[in-house]
């Protein structure tokens, strides 16, 4: 097990990765100070892999737990999800005391840290991600969010959590699609904040895919250590955190667009990413080759990198329109300076369209 620690003085916590961890949930918990009573909040598919050796390990260390489902999918990173959590923590008589355990992806943690962040004004949390997407991003961080009708993370509110355990066991799991959707916020990492990390991306790709021990360790490591560096350096994303949204703008919109049925996430930030690099050599950020660099390692992680034929360009102006970075008409646009570095540009969404039309 190795520990990366996200250093927000009183809000820091430890991020324990390794392997069989799960079985050790308990005593780490305890190791940590975490006392009272824990709610696992899941959903039926992960509940049913590992749902009875996370309680069995808190409850032989000595916790009382209930446990709560939520339904599976992106569909259900809704309010009424939110309301079954509230609605167990209440019937149970969970106190400030209690502690909530988002075990699954990343629509588990981030409905769980809201609920967290919310319920009786606030109670701790511990995120258990099981899917390479939620290990490498969304459980490291403190933002939880709920998704609205009319966009992805509409309400939502930052909580930091007390404890991230990720066994990298569970990736052995996951659906290949899954896996290979969560490889597109491990590009991201490299593409804006550390070149070596994008050539070694390049490298160890088929190891990766094979799901090697070491590649996937490594992977999965660096990925937290940049992104807690970033988020020590604006924890609540007032400037440079906003960096992390590569190519989030055109994905979000594509998941709203397409109802959240159509890509996962990673998927949409995959063809997000291909976009704003082409963005980025349209304004002279990025050069062909590094465009080119971009683009293969997309591809070779067997993630999609086109908008698909059937969705034109005017159709995602909408979903950028509400996107939370847009101010006044504009939206704040994460572009890449190059293959390790960043930049941001105000655009129109016309302006987006025309870009894109242009280059592509």
């Amino acid at each position: 097990m190795q520990t990366v620690t996200v250093n927000l003085g009183e809000r820091s916590y430890p991020i324990e990765l390794g392997t069989g961890l799960l079985s050790r949930v308990g005593e780490i918990m305890k190791a940590r100070g975490i006392n009272g009573r824990v709610g696992i909040v899941s959903n039926p598919p992960v509940a049913g892999l590992y749902g009875d050796q996370v309680r069995e390990s808190l409850e032989n260390a000595g916790y009382e737990t209930a446990t709560v489902l939520i339904p599976e999918g992106e569909g259900h990173k809704n309010t009424a999800s939110l309301g079954l959590i509230y609605d167990a923590l209440v019937e149970h008589r969970f106190d400030r005391s209690a502690t909530l355990i988002a075990l699954g992806g990343g629509v588990i943690g981030d409905v769980t840290g809201f609920a967290a962040a919310t319920f009786l004004r606030g109670i701790g949390y511990v995120q258990i991600p099981t899917t390479l997407l939620a290990q490498v991003d969304a459980s490291v961080g403190g933002k939880t969010a709920v998704n609205h009708e009319q966009g992805k993370n509409l309400i939502g509110a930052f909580h930091q959590p007390r404890l991230v355990v990720i066994d990298l066991d569970t990736l052995r799991t996951l659906p290949r699609r899954e896996y290979a959707a969560g490889l597109a916020e491990v590009i991201k990492h490299g593409i804006i904040e550390d070149a070596a990390f994008f050539a070694f991306l390049e490298r160890e790709m088929d190891a990766l895919l094979r799901i090697d021990a070491n590649a996937v360790e490594h992977a999965v490591a660096a990925s937290c250590r940049i992104k807690a560096a970033v988020v020590e350096q604006d924890e609540r994303e007032t400037d440079r955190r906003a960096i992390l949204n590569f190519g989030h703008t055109i994905g979000h919109a594509l998941e709203a667009f397409t109802g959240y049925e159509r890509f996962l996430h990673g998927e949409a930030v995959a063809v997000g990413m291909i976009q704003a690099a082409a963005l980025s050599a349209g304004q002279g950020l990025c050069s062909a080759a590094e465009l080119r660099r971009i683009e293969a390692l997309v591809r070779g992680a067997g993630l999609p990198w086109r908008i698909p034929d059937d969705i034109a360009l005017d159709d995602l102006i909408a979903g950028m329109a509400l996107d939370k970075k847009s101010h006044a008409g504009k939206i704040k646009f994460v572009l890449c300076d190059g293959i390790g570095g960043t930049r941001f540009q105000w655009f129109s969404p016309d302006e987006i369209v025309r870009e894109l039309a242009a280059g592509l």
